[in-house]
């Protein structure tokens, strides 16, 4: 198993966060619960399949109107659990921190 490599602090979330996972198309979606967050990135329990998530780039939608949305990017992947890392102007086009790995 592979631990913490985040180098920014996180928030945990005492309550489930409800929030959406979106591809960057707009063709799929999926409800998630927002378990931590950083600045840098985040983890997600998702519900349903996690195959959509293979197109490592996609929009993590914060709420309901869909105004608030960070670009994210797959880190890994562990059952219904999954890291993303926020993809900004400085990281675009960059390797993710870490590479892009399946829990074991």
């Amino acid at each position: 198993m592979i631990g913490n490599n985040r180098k920014t602090n996180r928030v945990r979330f005492d309550h489930k966060h409800i929030v959406r996972i979106m591809g960057a198309d707009g063709t799929w979606q999926r409800r998630c619960h927002l378990l931590d967050a950083s600045e840098s990135g985040a983890k997600l329990e998702v519900e349903g399949s996690t195959d959509p998530l293979k197109a490592q780039e996609f929009f993590l939608v914060l709420s309901t109107t869909g105004l608030a949305f960070r670009r994210c990017e797959l880190i890994w992947v562990d059952g219904s659990q999954v890291g993303i890392h926020f993809v900004t102007a400085r990281t675009k086009g960059k390797p993710p921190v870490t590479a892009t790995l399946r829990r074991q």
